[in-house]
């Protein structure tokens, strides 16, 4: 399957690439392993994964496990779709870049 180059603003900036290239590796994500990882903040990485979730990039799951609420996220087949897409653009623009005489 042939992946359309396609740039998306919306996964474009760096905490958002970080966020859906991590997704991308998984099935589901803790949000505590993102924030972690990324060195976000709570309220931050939240206000990502809405971005997110709104534009059907991410779905997030609030499962009860030990009686205590956690909160997973991954990766939809939209956001796996714009990713691939904006990851092949990406090298394309890199692809083009000639290294210094």
């Amino acid at each position: 399957m042939t992946v359309e180059a396609r740039f998306d603003e919306l996964i474009h900036p760096s905490t958002r690439l970080s966020i859906v290239a991590l997704l991308a590796s998984a099935d589901w994500i803790d949000f505590a392993f993102v924030r972690d990882r990324l060195g976000l903040s709570d309220s931050a990485l939240s206000k990502q994964f809405a971005t997110l979730e709104e534009a059907g990039y991410v779905s997030i799951e609030r499962p009860l496990a030990d009686r205590r609420r956690r909160v997973r996220a991954r990766l939809t087949p939209t956001g796996k779709k714009a990713f691939d897409g904006h990851v092949a653009a990406l090298q394309a623009v890199l692809g083009t870049a000639t290294a210094p005489s």
